[in-house]
């Protein structure tokens, strides 16, 4: 299998990593020497995965790991040659230790397991049914993270949709909604709240804070494609199937979603149990971090032996859309490295023009700045380490955010959560939804076309909660 060769060779690279820089993993590299041309081969990247499936689609499917891994190494070699082998070697060990392999195992556990639930009988996709699909997934997205209730609700949304012709809008909205706005309410709903609630931002904090913000993006957006799909109904004047009609609806696979709700209580136990720190060749890591990854490796396995083949062939689940993340985003995580350190360095590093924006001139925060830097930054960089950097820009106390600094914290924690949907590299979701639509064989839009209906349905919205809020 492809996508087991492929994970099981993580661990081989990275001990080869770790043996490399143990004398220098620990140290890290400052980036307040940095210049923004380190961030050439992660802006390169991004082209490549917005222009290349258009103009040499064949090339890009069939070769896409190679071509992101080669400007994984068009930043290392160089990164080698001015700081050392060994600080090289020693960021990306950290990067592949502290980031990405928790990452891939919390994905791999939530793709699995979200594919092994099944629903099936009479649902049909009219306005009205899609509308209550993605206010669903919207409100269940707090609950059990935007990437649990993506992978749980995408397939049903394909197969209840699959006699329309016009549907494209329902998985772009679908982004919006589940994978991203609908995650802004606890800290088990999106990666940049976890990362508040580890610093010490309570657990109800975005509950009673983000509540009116989310409220007012889930309703207008939901109102908003509900008349976009009854124009496009209307104009398509679908012939609704009748297969299926009198068998109603169940679900399948249940103990998918027990092992779902495990996994969500392991992320939950990693903000509240502290064993103490292991040290990997060099790099200090939290036990739990492991324990965690231990733990979704083995519900990933124990989805795999308890779901029959016979349902998730009828769910549609297959290995490419996770492989394909797991190959992009590891190009990702190492040559965004840069960019996130020269944001880290402040004033002191070459984003300093940047970070002046947000503070006025008697040193105090401006809300709405930090709304829209954390936010379109998170719209290309991971949304979870964007946060933090802005989190320490406004001060990186929790107990003083949360209380007269609540305006600010607020807009950060929109900023990063909402505007992850603005392009499909904003949150790891939005690119998994992707892959799962194109697997079944339905049209995405291009990487600048998404970005086009977030220009035009989301940035407006984005300026009225602006106005309102911050």
């Amino acid at each position: 299998m492809r996508l087991s060769r492929s994970l099981a060779a993580i661990p081989a690279v990275a001990l080869v990593l770790a043996a490399a820089a143990q004398p220098a993993a620990a140290a890290g590299v400052s980036g307040a020497g940095m210049s923004l041309a380190w961030g050439i081969p992660f802006a390169g990247l991004l082209l490549s995965i917005a222009i290349m499936p258009l103009v040499a689609g064949h090339v890009w499917h069939h070769h896409y790991g190679k071509i992101a891994a080669g400007w994984g190494v068009l930043l290392v070699i160089p990164f080698a040659i001015v700081f050392g082998p060994q600080a090289a070697a020693g960021e990306v060990w950290h990067i592949v230790l502290q980031e990405y392999i928790p990452f891939i195992a919390l994905l791999l556990a939530l793709y699995v397991t979200g594919g092994g639930v099944l629903l099936k009988g009479a649902l049909v996709g009219t306005p009205a049914t899609n509308t209550a699909l993605l206010a669903f997934g919207t409100v269940i997205a707090s609950l059990m993270g935007t990437t649990g209730a993506s992978m749980l609700l995408i397939r049903p949304v394909l197969r209840a949709n699959a006699f329309r012709k016009r549907k494209t809008h329902t998985f772009v909205f679908f982004i919006f909604l589940v994978s991203n706005i609908g995650g802004s309410l606890t800290p088990l709903g999106d990666p940049p709240l976890y990362l508040g609630f580890l610093k010490g931002v309570s657990f109800f904090w975005t509950t009673t804070h983000l509540f009116s913000e989310f409220l007012t993006c889930a309703i207008i957006l939901l109102a908003v494609y509900y008349v976009l799909d009854s124009l496009a109904w209307a104009r398509e004047k679908p012939v609704v199937p009748d297969t299926g009609a009198r068998e109603p609806l169940k679900v399948e696979g249940l103990v998918n979603l027990a092992l779902i709700g495990v996994v969500v209580a392991m992320v939950l136990v990693q903000g509240y149990w502290r064993p103490g720190d292991a040290h990997l060749l060099g790099e200090t890591i939290g036990i739990e971090r492991l324990v965690g990854v231990a733990v979704f490796l083995a519900i990933a396995w124990v989805s795999m032996r308890l779901t029959g083949t016979e349902l998730r062939v009828a769910n549609g689940f297959a290995w490419g859309a996770i492989l394909e993340v797991a190959k992009l985003f590891a190009a990702i995580f190492i040559t965004m490295a840069p960019v996130l350190a020269i944001l880290r360095a402040g004033s002191e590093g070459a984003a300093a023009p940047l970070v002046a924006m947000t503070t006025d001139a008697a040193g105090q925060p401006v809300p709405w700045v930090f709304f829209w830097l954390s936010g379109l930054l998170s719209s290309f960089l991971d949304n979870a380490p964007t946060y933090l950097v802005f989190f320490n820009l406004a001060g990186g106390d929790p107990g003083f955010l949360m209380t007269q600094g609540a305006l600010t914290l607020a807009a950060i924690s929109c900023g990063a959560v909402f505007m992850g949907a603005n392009s499909y590299i904003g949150n790891a979701p939005n690119f998994m939804v992707k892959a799962i639509v194109e697997e079944y064989g339905e049209r995405m839009p291009s990487f600048f076309g998404y970005c086009g209906w977030a220009l035009v349905f989301l940035i407006p919205l984005f300026v009225l909660v602006t106005l309102i809020f911050f």
